[in-house]
């Protein structure tokens, strides 16, 4: 079985059918899978500050093309519910890597299997579930579209 920390495996599990989607998804995964190579042995402070800090960045970016796309389909109106709840878990993630990176600052480290089983986890949780709903909701409304 494998661990939380392993390497994540790109599957069509994870595919959403959004480009746009799928490609910053698809960054990310390769970013967690190259801090986990960057991470092995006993990782400096330094190290894990400048990990926290580029997947954040990236993660703010990626949260802000979901949730433009909300807007541009609608997901807000139509799915009240699942908008708030994916918006949400953006805020909860950034926040917790906020709190490790504060954490970092203050000299806390955290160890590398618990902050890859933290990103790997939620990464996957979030893409197989959260932002396949919102796939589905965007392939629909853009089927309509190109149907007209």
């Amino acid at each position: 079985m494998k661990a939380l920390y392993d390497p994540i495996e790109w599957t069509n599990q994870l595919v959403t059918g959004v480009a746009e989607i799928d490609k910053q998804h698809r960054f990310l995964v390769d970013a967690i899978n190259d801090a986990n190579g960057k991470l092995q042995g006993s990782p400096d402070i330094k190290l894990l500050e400048q990990i926290t800090k580029d997947l954040l960045s990236y993660a703010i970016y990626h949260f802000e093309t979901e949730e433009d796309l909300m807007l541009e389909y609608g997901y807000k109106e139509e799915s009240a519910a699942d908008a708030e709840l994916h918006q949400k878990q953006h805020r909860e993630f950034s926040a917790q890597v906020i709190a490790v990176r504060d954490g970092l600052r203050d000299g806390k480290l955290i160890s590398r299997e618990d902050l890859l089983a933290f990103l790997n986890g939620w990464l996957v949780n979030h893409i197989m579930n959260t932002d396949q709903r919102l796939g589905i909701f965007i392939r629909q409304k853009r089927n309509t579209a190109t149907a007209r």
